[in-house]
C-alpha cells in the first residue's frame, strides 16, 4: 500500500523514526446541492501517480506528525495506551460523525443526555466520563457539540489518566481530532451519494499551491438524513473549513484555518426503563430495569416543539520557526465559539407514571448555551545529547478562557399535567394539554400548543486556565528508555446566576492548582518492538466543564479538592510482519479515583468517595496480507465503586444516612467486555469488500445496577469498486441484521435507541 506524502503538524503523537504513514484522504465534493443527493462517500484513496509516494513501513496508519508533539517518542515507544482511527477506515465505514469514528475503538461508549447533561457527544472512556476531554489539533474543544469529521484528518484516542497531556479532567482519557491541512500538490476530490432514509451527503476537499512557497484547502459538506428505524428524528447540516498554509518547505511555518458548521434537527428521545419496584403495594407491578419492550420507532417527543439548532466557529493561527539547531519554536492561538439551542423531549418515568399507569411525561429538556473559549500555547521542542543521553523533549506554556451564558426555555401553559399540577399521569391526551402521553404508540404529531421564551435565569460561568508543562524521553541506549512529564495548573472558575422573580441570586467559584505527572520505563528487546511500565496521573477539579455539561459547578461543591485519579499500566507494541505493516498492543491496567465526591455521613458533598478499574486492553491495525487489512481491538473493564458515600433513607426534614448500599456496584455506562473489529480484502485491485462488527455485554444506566440494557453484536459491511483511476464506488451496509440494541446509556430514566439498517451507496471523484 503506498500513500501521498503530507504533513499533519498538530497531533499529540509524534514520530522522529519508525516512520509509518498512511493513505491521505482525498475525500472530496464538489457537485451543487441542487443534484440528485447520493449517499455518503467515502475518500478515494488510490494514490495519484504523479505524486510522490512511500511505503507504509507500520500498521498502526498515522499520518506523519510534527515533533511539536507532546508526545516526544514514536507511537511505538510511547508508554500509553493509544489508538488512532486513520482517515481509511473513517472512509471505510462510512463515519460522517465523531461518534460513528469511535464506534471502532473498544472502551469507549456513548452516554445519554440528561437534564444536566447536554444533548451532544458524551463519551466515557475506560468508564469515566470524558465529555470535555475532546481535542482539536492538541487544545482543548469546549463547549457541547455533536462534532463532524468532514475537515478530520484522523481520531487519536489516549487511554488513562492524562492529565499532564491536557490539563484538567482527562481521567478515563481524551480524544484528539487532527484537521486537515493545506499540502503542497494540487488535487480536487468530489463524493456524492445516496442513501435509505431520506440519506443525502456531499462533501469536497480541493488544494491549490497558491504560490512556490504556499497552499489554500477548503473542505466543504453538506449532510441530511432520517435515523434508521426512528421515527421524526432526523436533521440536516452543512459546514466549510479553509485552510492556508504558509512556509511549507521553509523553517517558518504559518498555518491560518477557519471551521464553521451548522445543523438543525430533531432530537432522539429514547425508550424509557421498565422500573424495577421491590418494595411497597406495587411490587407485582415490578419491571426488569431493562427498556420497555415497545416498537423501536416509537418516538414520545413533539414533533412540533422539539428542536435543537447547534452552530460551530473556530479561527486557528498556527506559527513555527525551525531555529539552524534543530530547536523548533511554535505559538498557536484559538478562538472559537459554540451554540447549543435545544428543546428536547426526555420519556421521564421518575414518577412511576410507566409501570403504574402505561403512561409516558414529557418531560422538556431544554438549553440555550453560548460558550467562548479563547486559547494560546507557545511551546519549545527538540533533540539534544548530554553526557550521552539522547532527550527528546517537548515543554511550553497554556493560556485558555473559556465563556459559558446559559439559560432554558419556559413554556406557556407549563408542561405538568393541569390535571394533577404535577408531572404524574395517571391519563394521557388532550386533557393533559398532551404533556402525557401513553407508553404504547404515541402520536409525535399531538397539536400541543405553546408559547416559549428564554428564562431570565441566565447562567454566567467564566473560566480561566493557566499551565505549564515539560515532556523528555531520556535514551540511555537502543534498549531502554525513559518517559517524564510534568504539568501544573492554575484553573480558576466562577459561577454567576442571575435572579428571577421565583429564584434568588446564585454564586460560585473555584480556585484550584494541581500538578500532574506521568513516568514509563520503556525496555526494547527488539527494533520493531517495546515493554513499558507506565504511571499517570489526572485532576478533575470542580466545575471542570465550563459550565456545559454534567461537571457543574454549584455552591455545595466549590469548597472541595480535585478528584484525583492514578494509573499503572503493563503493556507491550510490537510492529510484526515484513516492514512491520501489523501493529499489535496489549496492556494490562489499573485505574484508581481517590477525593471522588460523595454524599457524607453528614449530609454534605465531600472528597471521601473512590473508583477503581482494572482492566486488559489488545490491540491490532494494518495489514495481515497485501490485500488484506484489519483494524480493531478488545477491553475487559472490571469498574467497581468501592466507596460510594452515604444514603439518605429518611426524608428531607429528617435525613438518615446510611452507609452506601452501592459499594461494590459496577460503573454505569461501562461494559465489561467489548470487541471492535474492521477488515477489508482487495479481491482485485478494482474491487474491495470489507465486514465489521462492534460488539459489547450489557450496560448499567445507574450506580444502584437495577437498570441496564442487554448486550449486543453489531455487524456492518462495504464493498467498493473502481471504475477507472478517477472514478469510485462504496456502497456501506450499517447494522446488517438490523439488531435492535441501545447505544446510549447514561441517564437512569431512559435509553437511546441505536440505529436501524441502512444502505448508502457513494460516489467518489478526482478530477
Amino acid at each position: 500500500m503506498t500513500t501521498k506524502k503530507n504533513n499533519t503538524p498538530n497531533s499529540f503523537i509524534t514520530s522522529r523514526k519508525h516512520v509509518r504513514t498512511l493513505p491521505t484522504p482525498a475525500l472530496a465534493m464538489l457537485a451543487s446541492l441542487a443534484l440528485p443527493a447520493v449517499a455518503h462517500a467515502a475518500p478515494d484513496v488510490t494514490p495519484d501517480p504523479s505524486i510522490p509516494s512511500v511505503q507504509v513501513t507500520g500498521a498502526n496508519q498515522q499520518q506523519p506528525t510534527s515533533a511539536n508533539s507532546k508526545f516526544t517518542a514514536p507511537l511505538l515507544d510511547t508508554p500509553k495506551s493509544v489508538t488512532i482511527v486513520p482517515a481509511e477506515v473513517i472512509a471505510q465505514t462510512g463515519a460522517t460523525s465523531l461518534t460513528d469514528a469511535l464506534r471502532t475503538v473498544p472502551g469507549i461508549t456513548i452516554g445519554a443526555a440528561e437534564g444536566g447533561n447536554p444533548v451532544g457527544d458524551n463519551m466515557f472512556i475506560r468508564g469515566y466520563n470524558a465529555q470535555t476531554d475532546t481535542y482539536i489539533d492538541g487544545i482543548r474543544d469546549a463547549g457541547s457539540q455533536s462534532r463532524e469529521i468532514f475537515a478530520v484528518e484522523q481520531v487519536e484516542v489516549v487511554k488513562g489518566p492524562n492529565s499532564a497531556l491536557g490539563g484538567r479532567s482527562s481521567a478515563g482519557g481524551g480524544v484528539n481530532l487532527i484537521t486537515k491541512t493545506a499540502q503542497s500538490y494540487d488535487f480536487n476530490h468530489a463524493s456524492v451519494g445516496i442513501g435509505t432514509d431520506k440519506y443525502r451527503r456531499i462533501t469536497g476537499d480541493i488544494n491549490r499551491n497558491i504560490g512556490s512557497n504556499s497552499a489554500f484547502r477548503l473542505n466543504v459538506m453538506a449532510h441530511e438524513n432520517d435515523v434508521p428505524g426512528r421515527d421524526i428524528v432526523g436533521g440536516k447540516r452543512w459546514g466549510v473549513a479553509p485552510t492556508v498554509t504558509f512556509g511549507l518547505t521553509g523553517p517558518t511555518r504559518a498555518i491560518v484555518s477557519v471551521y464553521h458548521m451548522t445543523s438543525h434537527e430533531i432530537p432522539d428521545t429514547g425508550i424509557p426503563f421498565n422500573n424495577p419496584i421491590t418494595t411497597g403495594t406495587n411490587v407485582s407491578k415490578n419491571g426488569n430495569g431493562t427498556p420497555f419492550n415497545v416498537d423501536r420507532s416509537t418516538f414520545y417527543g413533539l414533533a412540533n416543539r422539539d428542536f435543537r439548532d447547534t452552530k460551530s466557529d473556530i479561527a486557528t493561527i498556527d506559527l513555527r520557526h525551525q531555529l539552524a539547531n534543530g530547536i523548533t519554536l511554535r505559538n498557536v492561538t484559538r478562538y472559537g465559539k459554540s451554540n447549543n439551542d435545544y428543546v428536547w423531549t426526555q420519556p421521564d418515568d421518575s414518577k412511576g407514571n410507566t409501570v403504574l399507569y402505561g403512561t409516558v411525561w414529557r418531560r422538556a429538556n431544554t438549553r440555550v448555551t453560548e460558550t467562548r473559549t479563547l486559547s494560546n500555547v507557545t511551546s519549545v521542542s527538540g533533540d539534544l545529547q548530554t553526557a550521552g543521553i539522547k532527550h527528546s523533549y517537548n515543554a511550553g506554556v497554556e493560556f485558555d478562557r473559556e465563556t459559558t451564558d446559559r439559560a432554558a426555555y419556559v413554556f406557556t401553559p407549563g408542561t405538568n399535567n393541569p390535571l394533577t399540577n404535577t408531572f404524574t399521569c395517571p391519563t394521557s391526551g388532550s386533557t393533559t394539554l398532551y404533556n402525557c402521553t401513553t407508553l404504547v404508540d404515541p402520536n409525535p404529531y399531538d397539536p400541543w400548543v405553546y408559547t416559549r421564551a428564554v428564562s431570565g435565569a441566565l447562567t454566567h460561568v467564566n473560566t480561566k486556565t493557566k499551565a505549564a508543562y515539560a515532556f523528555d524521553t531520556i535514551e540511555f541506549n537502543p534498549q531502554w528508555q525513559v518517559n517524564l512529564g510534568a504539568r501544573y495548573d492554575d484553573f480558576q472558575t466562577t459561577l454567576k446566576t442571575l435572579p428571577t422573580a421565583t429564584t434568588a441570586a446564585v454564586a460560585a467559584h473555584v480556585d484550584s492548582t494541581f500538578w500532574s505527572w506521568q513516568t514509563g520505563l520503556v525496555y526494547k528487546p527488539a527494533s520493531n518492538g517495546s515493554i513499558y511500565l507506565a504511571y499517570a496521573t489526572s485532576a478533575t477539579p470542580p466545575g471542570n466543564d465550563g459550565g456545559d455539561g454534567l461537571d457543574a459547578l454549584t455552591v455545595a461543591v466549590q469548597n472541595l479538592q480535585p478528584q484525583r485519579s492514578k494509573n499503572f499500566e503493563l503493556g507491550t507494541k510490537w510492529d510484526v510482519m515484513p516492514g512491520g505493516r501489523l501493529s499489535l498492543t496489549a496492556a494490562v491496567f489499573k485505574s484508581t479515583m481517590s477525593n471522588a465526591r460523595v454524599t457524607a455521613p453528614d449530609g454534605t458533598t465531600q472528597n471521601v468517595g473512590r473508583k477503581e478499574i482494572k482492566g486488559v486492553e489488545l490491540g491490532f491495525s494494518g495489514k495481515l496480507t497485501s490485500q488484506w487489512s484489519v483494524f480493531g481491538g478488545y477491553t475487559y473493564l472490571d469498574a467497581e465503586i468501592a466507596d460510594n458515600g452515604y444514603l439518605n433513607i429518611g426524608t428531607t426534614a429528617k435525613p438518615v444516612y446510611v452507609v452506601s448500599p452501592y459499594n461494590g456496584n459496577r460503573f454505569p455506562t461501562t461494559p465489561k467486555h467489548s470487541a471492535s473489529l474492521w477488515t477489508t480484502y482487495a479481491v482485485t485491485k478494482d474491487f474491495t469488500f470489507g465486514m465489521g462488527l462492534n460488539s459489547m455485554s450489557m450496560v448499567y444506566a445507574n450506580v444502584n445496577n437495577n437498570k441496564w440494557v442487554p448486550g449486543y453484536t453489531r455487524f456492518d459491511a462495504m464493498a467498493s469498486y473502481a471504475l477507472n483511476k478517477d472514478i469510485s464506488l462504496q456502497l456501506n451496509v450499517q447494522n446488517l441484521t438490523d439488531k435492535l440494541y441501545f447505544d446510549k446509556v447514561s441517564s437512569p430514566h431512559y435509553a437511546g435507541v441505536g440505529p436501524g439498517r441502512s444502505a448508502t451507496l457513494s460516489a467518489n471523484v478526482k478530477f
